[in-house]
């Protein structure tokens, strides 16, 4: 089965400026995304999409291929990085002839996971039975007890009401943040449908310190802070 890892950074990051190449821990944050892909021995290619070339040259530095500048169009804040997902798998069609059989994407902003969290992932797809394998956090907030939403008439009222009354969370249905910390997706499920959840989905659960997700400066520093309690 021929495994490739691709790393989708955009340069106009407007949450954290520079987001991708910002230094945590003494090396950019992309560094961190490509030691731990070039570390799973399965993937055969790591690969960066980016419409920065500043990124681009970092990325190489560490070890990534850069083989294109994704276009303008799939680097804006409202581009659906699925698109991005697809430019790259059809750019491997277009140049190389072939489309690998599974397509991992690391994004940047989970710098703490460690290279067994993708492992894990890659090992779950294997199982054979899912188009997709995300990966999930115990959540914090559930729509059944704690998460209200706004009513037409101005009132609050719980996300999902139960059918019955729920007096401790511990009561309500088991549910999951998701995290940013690894997708691995069919290549052919990619291509021909147009989001996560048209598919058969699966998700191994990571520890909420290794899932961190990196969007603002804040998170930054929590991802600092967590970095300097490992060292």
């Amino acid at each position: 089965m021929k495994v490739v890892a691709f790393i989708f950074a955009r340069g106009g990051s407007k949450g954290l400026p520079g987001k991708n190449i910002r230094l945590l821990g003494g090396k950019p944050l992309i560094a961190w995304s490509v030691e731990h892909a070039l570390a799973v021995k399965r993937i055969e290619r790591v690969i960066v999409s980016t419409d920065s070339e500043e990124i681009a040259a970092v990325a190489r530095e560490h070890g990534a291929e850069v083989p294109f500048i994704r276009p303008e169009e799939l680097a804006r804040d409202d581009s659906p990085e699925w698109l991005a997902w697809r430019h790259a798998l059809n750019y491997l069609i277009e140049t190389m002839g072939e489309l690998p059989d599974v397509m991992v994407s690391i994004p940047t902003t989970s710098p703490l996971r460690l290279p067994i969290d993708i492992e894990n992932c890659l090992d779950e797809y294997d199982k054979g039975d899912a188009d997709l394998v995300i990966t999930v956090t115990d959540a914090h907030r559930s729509p059944y007890f704690n998460m209200v939403k706004t009513n037409a008439d101005g009132t609050v009222g719980l996300v999902n009401p139960p059918k019955s009354v729920i007096a401790r969370r511990q009561d309500s249905p088991k549910v999951y943040d998701m995290a940013t910390v690894c997708y691995v997706a069919s290549s052919k499920f990619v291509l021909t449908h147009n989001g996560i959840f048209e598919g058969r989905v699966k998700a191994v659960q990571v520890p909420a310190e290794r899932a961190i997700d990196i969007d603002t400066l804040f998170d930054f520093q929590i991802a600092e802070f967590f970095l300097m309690g490992v060292e």
